[in-house]
């Protein structure tokens, strides 16, 4: 079991994620959420996978290759500070977005990217130590613990789900 990081362990924007995260078994949360989100997305239409709730925001597509961005940059991080304490840059989201064409690509193979990443993500997460998980370094100019890192992972995914529901379903 991995527990929930203090407050220091995190920056500041990151309360929204870990807040979403209200269970105690973080990675069977990683696990249950992950499956429901690949349904979600897989089971999604094109059409639907397409739209954007307002212009100027993001499809549905762009929004599940955002959680896949931030997943692996998260895991990633958390990876390297599981190793060693460092400063790691920040990521620009929309960069990340603009730069790529989600929308080009079909719902179904950004699901089984998801998926795929997800899998990835949990053997790395199940193989932290306790001394691992709270190891830190700095990303985005803030310190982060791994453990930190674990809970924003699952809470930036019920973030973006508690979205879909309420700006596009």
């Amino acid at each position: 079991m991995i527990n929930r990081p203090q407050p220091d362990e995190y920056p500041p924007f990151a309360s929204v994620y870990v807040g979403h995260v209200e269970t105690t078994n973080v990675l069977e949360l990683l696990t249950e959420s992950g499956d429901s989100t690949y349904q979600l997305f897989s089971n999604m239409s094109e059409e639907k996978a397409l739209y954007a709730y307002a212009p100027g925001k993001w499809t549905l597509k762009q929004v599940l290759g955002h959680m896949i961005d931030t997943e692996r940059t998260f895991s990633y991080r958390a990876f390297v500070f599981s190793r060693n304490n460092i400063e790691l840059p920040g990521f620009d989201q929309d960069i990340y977005v603009n730069n790529t064409d989600f929308n080009s690509r079909t719902i179904q193979d950004l699901a089984l990217e998801f998926a795929a990443v997800r899998e990835s993500t949990l053997y790395l997460f199940r193989a932290f130590s306790e001394e691992q998980l709270s190891r830190k370094g700095v990303a985005s100019g803030s310190p982060v613990s791994v453990r930190g890192l674990v809970y924003m992972t699952a809470g930036h995914e019920l973030h973006h789900l508690k979205l879909i529901q309420e700006r596009y379903m």
